[in-house]
């Protein structure tokens, strides 16, 4: 999908990545270059320099590269890898004070057509690196910014990050990322609901009972042993990636696929979210336990004590407005639970009367579910007969259609989220980046939850890992008559 490119649109010559040696560039961001260049998506005047602590030449920096690559990239999408490398070079810098960084805006150089800036820095160095990026020259007006989160902690602290980041860039300058929005099903979820005539007239509380959104990890801390612990599954995931699931799922038609249009519709859902009443959270932490037959260790051993923060959230939400007034929304996220899924399920309403009930069949209401990883996929469940003479009884049966994604569009390149969103912003479309007042409603919303647990004095429940999280998770939606669809 191609989206709005704003006034100020430009595609920039020179891209320059902070963080450039850190574990998002070597899985994500460097592979991601290489497979766009493979294919030819970048121009060849694109230039990209690196910079982080370490100390490298240019030559050091295109081997560290080239590892990260063979490790990281398919074979299939390695053509032309040479050729890339010799795109890149490096400049280490300190970006915590603005020193080092005029000799940061000789290595870049004067672009033609523009700057685009990658920022994967740890929060605190965010104020900096704008400061020093100002000092420099590198702030003008045909230079935009990526920002990869997290962008803060609550409220107060991502409006002084945006404050911040405002005060050198206007906002149609400025991409914050969500990479959940680049992938190719999280998309697909708007062309399901604009581009198909059954869907919309139904995409409403008189035929949705409710809906169920999952992202369920397998792993455990891994390196990220500070910041989760600091952060917790709450602001970890539900505030930025699952609140965009669901603002897609409820935001009403767009006037176009622009960037305007299409964040307008999604802050107007943000903004109608209730707030969460007490009962309509449980938070878990998980316990050794085993993963696919492999014991691992509980939370606490990870982190070498004890600790309050939940790995487990489950939150039974509201959407207050004319379209789903009434129609509860299952959130839930966690560590150590038994697959690794995200999804989303939209369950529709029972059928108002069964013709078939007194031949001794019943019905069970239609379901729709979104897999967006680690298979990208739709399936429908409808209500089928059973083939047969029905002598003694007409046999009903739901039976799904399924799209998978990768066979419905055999031979189509299946991308890495990051190639679009690096793409959009060399290019400028802001369309699947989030906007300010987005991430204000989100950050509102997570910190009355959050400000309600201290209330009433809410800590996690332990869950051993390999399940489903506390059982608690579970009576949250059986007593509404809703079982998790796992």
């Amino acid at each position: 999908m191609t989206g709005y490119q704003s006034s100020h649109a430009f595609t920039a010559d020179r891209l320059l990545l902070f963080g450039a040696t850190g574990d998002l560039a070597q899985r994500m961001l460097l592979p991601s270059l290489c497979a766009l260049a493979h294919d030819g998506l970048l121009s060849p005047d694109l230039r990209i320099v690196g910079t982080a602590r370490s100390e490298m030449s240019d030559a050091e920096y295109r081997d560290f590269a080239r590892e990260a690559l063979e490790k990281y990239l398919p074979d299939s999408r390695r053509g032309g890898m040479d050729d890339f490398l010799g795109r890149l070079t490096y400049q280490a810098l300190d970006a915590s004070t603005t020193a080092g960084f005029d000799m940061l805006a000789a290595k870049v150089g004067t672009p033609d057509q523009g700057l685009a800036i990658f920022l994967s820095t740890a929060p605190s160095l965010f104020e900096p690196t704008i400061a020093g990026l100002q000092s420099a020259g590198l702030t003008g007006p045909k230079v935009r910014i990526g920002l990869e989160k997290p962008l803060g902690t609550d409220l107060d602290s991502s409006c002084e990050i945006n404050d911040a980041v405002a005060a050198a860039f206007s906002e149609d300058r400025i991409f914050r990322i969500d990479h959940y929005l680049g992938k190719e099903t999280v998309q697909n979820l708007l062309a399901l609901r604009f581009a198909n005539v059954m869907f919309e007239p139904i995409w409403n509380a008189n035929y949705i009972d409710h809906v169920q959104i999952t992202v369920a990890e397998t792993v455990g801390l891994e390196s990220r042993v500070a910041y989760y612990d600091d952060s917790g599954a709450l602001r970890d995931m539900v505030q930025n990636h699952m609140l965009q699931l669901l603002a897609l799922v409820c935001m009403e038609p767009p006037t176009s696929f622009d960037a305007t249009a299409v964040r307008d519709e999604k802050v107007k859902v943000l903004r109608s979210l209730r707030a969460v009443g007490e009962g309509e959270t449980v938070t878990g932490q998980y316990r050794a336990g085993a993963i696919s037959g492999t014991a691992v260790p509980g939370y606490d051993e990870e982190l070498g004590k004890e600790s309050d923060t939940e790995t487990f959230v489950a939150i039974k939400a509201h959407v207050d407005n004319w379209r789903w007034k009434g129609v509860p929304f299952y959130l839930r996220t966690g560590k150590r639970l038994p697959e690794r899924v995200t999804e989303i399920v939209v369950q529709f309403r029972c059928i108002p009367f069964s013709i078939f009930e007194d031949r001794g069949a019943k019905t069970v209401p239609n379901r729709l579910v979104i897999g967006i990883q680690p298979e990208e996929n739709i399936s429908l469940r409808l209500m089928a007969k059973v083939p047969g003479l029905d002598r003694e009884g007409i046999r009903l049966r739901p039976v799904p259609l399924d799209i998978s994604m990768p066979d419905a569009f055999a031979g189509a390149v299946k991308r890495i989220a990051y190639e679009r969103l690096l793409l959009d912003l060399v290019e400028g479309d802001q369309t699947l980046f989030v906007r300010r007042d987005e991430v204000e409603a989100q950050w509102e919303w997570i910190d009355a939850i959050r400000a309600g647990w201290v209330e009433t004095g809410l800590t996690p429940k332990t869950y051993t890992a390999g399940a489903w999280g506390p059982s608690a998770a579970i009576a949250l939606a059986e007593r509404d008559g809703v079982s998790w669809h796992e």
